[in-house]
């Protein structure tokens, strides 16, 4: 499971509004359980479409302190798969029966490239409400190692006691906004190099 995290002013709620409004229409429903703190979106193809095979996409909001942490469940696509084969066997058997599946085979694209299509909704609404990768102006203190007094970011030293603050400044990765400490190679969230 793929797991970002938006900093900002920003709710589970903002962000599962968003993609009921995107999803809960044409060929695919949005369902939402949940509320406030932790919110659960599934997304699946709707019953008893006429085009493609069937797909399904779990999206798990919860809200951490100053953002909310997106979750992307492994997508469910056997029936896509299922339905490219059989159009695959027909085409191999009649290649001219490739032309009365042209509207599944679209649908079957589309299905595969579901989640790519979340994260676009998720991004774009966090940009719009602010959020982003970046820690909240709240969360960018540091606490002095020896004596523990929250710090501002960017403090060279602490203003209590005058420790050098150096290898407290936080950070968080560019890909997926998870907290990263000073010196780590890649990030523990997403893997990605820093």
């Amino acid at each position: 499971m793929e797991q970002r995290i938006f900093h900002g002013d920003i709710t589970p709620n903002d962000l599962a509004r968003a993609l009921g409004g995107e999803f809960n229409r044409g060929g695919y429903q949005a369902r939402q359980y949940g509320s406030n703190n932790e919110v659960i979106v599934q997304i699946a193809t709707r019953d008893f479409q006429h085009h493609g095979g069937d797909t399904a996409l779990t999206v798990s909001l919860r809200a951490v302190e100053d953002g909310v942490a997106v979750q992307i469940g492994k997508q469910a696509w056997l029936g896509v798969a299922a339905s490219l084969g059989q159009t695959a066997l027909s085409a191999l058997l009649n290649p001219w029966s490739i032309i009365g599946r042209l509207g599944e085979v679209a649908q079957d694209i589309e299905s595969i490239q579901l989640s790519d299509e979340v994260w676009r909704v998720i991004e774009e609404t966090s940009h719009r409400l602010g959020a982003t990768f970046e820690l909240s102006e709240r969360l960018k203190r540091m606490v002095c190692p020896y004596c523990t007094t929250a710090n501002p970011v960017g403090e060279p030293s602490c203003i209590a006691c005058g420790a050098p603050l150096g290898e407290s400044q936080p950070t968080t990765c560019p890909q997926c906004g998870f907290v990263v400490k000073k010196g780590e190679a890649a990030c523990p969230n997403c893997g990605k190099r820093l």
